[in-house]
């Protein structure tokens, strides 16, 4: 019998039975092959690792274009290679009885020049450049201060929504269970949704309204692809990575939710803002608003949240109802068979920082798993 009852009932999310409610969340490892940034075999293993009958997995941020790419050896879903590199994780994670789902990612101004110089500067909603002293990727890893981005015209934005299509399309083709679209820890549909990064004066821009446009038209040409039932939107109202922010992100984000809510997609994915630097080191700020709290009656469908939970938190959070599932990142990172620990109410390896971004098997698929560690005792 386990100590988290909740943490481990069935939950049905779009059309897909779960059989139990610890999902992967979407980390950035930075780990594909170059040139062309493709899926490789260390990648499935890394993923089948992580991968247990009927649960959630919710692959890495994944860029729909060249210009959506943000940082150096980040995987794409735009061309025929990258569409066969991410097969060979689906037949991972399927042979092993998971369901995983595919981030859709533009990271907009989050960019630099040198990842993609074939079409210039970064682009995002307008000219506001981040100021919060964070720093861009280069091509080659290097930090550099961020561009000042372009922003979009308002005849492009046709095309966004177009790139997002062909992505949705191409993970279909590559085997994966549906699509996440990003919306969240300022990457482009949040540099559209937030007033800091938005100021522009046409249809897409002002009122919450027309700032939520082109995530919606997003949402709806990737649903015309997939279904309603294999879609997921991720959040992070709040969040200050990226030099975020919004004056009025309740109105914001619950309207943006109830548009969500009527579309009756599978589920929404809300980030705690106690973990606002999305990886970035910082440690947990639990005097932060808990957006599961505020946000919850704003979406009728599967919410799912993520942000420094641990097996108790996360089963206080779904008994208290407000939210049905919740994804884990660090922890899923260093401990490669996470529910089964969880169910035992064993001890988790500790993730190593260092290893997080870039290189290749080291404190990347070379955690132990309970049974490696038993055996290492015997």
């Amino acid at each position: 019998m386990s100590n988290y009852p909740r943490l481990f009932s069935p939950l049905k999310v779009g059309d897909l039975h779960l059989s139990h409610r610890v999902v992967l969340a979407p980390l950035t490892r930075l780990r594909s092959t170059q040139p062309g940034d493709i899926p490789n075999h260390l990648n499935a293993e890394y993923y089948s690792q992580r991968t247990s009958p009927g649960a959630l997995m919710i692959s890495e941020a994944t860029q729909i274009s060249r210009q959506g790419k943000g940082y150096p050896a980040a995987p794409g879903i735009h061309s025929a290679e990258q569409v066969e590199g991410w097969k060979l994780v689906t037949e991972a994670v399927h042979a092993k009885g998971g369901f995983i789902f595919l981030q859709l990612w533009h990271v907009g101004r989050a960019s630099h020049t040198s990842l993609h110089p074939e079409t210039g500067l970064p682009v995002s909603a307008s000219a506001i450049v981040t100021a919060d002293g964070s720093k861009a990727f280069t091509a080659d890893f290097q930090q550099v201060p961020f561009e000042t981005p372009r922003p979009l015209e308002t005849s492009e934005l046709p095309g966004i929504v177009a790139d997002y299509r062909r992505a949705a399309e191409n993970a279909k083709a590559a085997g994966f269970d549906g699509v996440e679209v990003h919306s969240a820890n300022g990457y482009l549909l949040d540099q559209f949704l937030e007033d800091k990064t938005n100021h522009r004066t046409d249809a897409y821009g002002d009122s919450i309204e027309n700032r939520a446009r082109l995530l919606f038209e997003v949402v709806d040409a990737v649903v015309e692809v997939w279904g309603k039932a294999r879609v997921g939107v991720r959040l992070s109202p709040y969040g200050k990575f990226g030099d975020m922010g919004d004056s009025n992100p309740v109105a914001l984000f619950s309207y943006v939710l109830q548009q969500l809510s009527a579309r009756e997609i599978a589920y929404a994915h809300l980030v705690e803002p106690r973990v606002g630097a999305a990886g970035a080191g910082a440690p947990i700020d639990d005097s932060q608003p808990r957006t599961s709290h505020i946000f919850r009656k704003a979406f009728a469908g599967v919410l799912i949240s993520a942000g420094g939970y641990t097996a108790k938190t996360a089963e206080e959070t779904i008994a208290e109802s407000y939210a049905d599932a919740v994804a884990f990142g660090r922890l899923f990172i260093a401990n490669p068979d996470l529910p089964e620990r969880f169910r035992r109410n064993t001890e988790l390896n500790t993730p190593d920082r260092s290893s997080f971004y870039g290189g290749s098997e080291k404190g990347y698929t070379d955690y132990p798993s309970l049974d490696q560690s038993t055996a290492t005792l015997q």
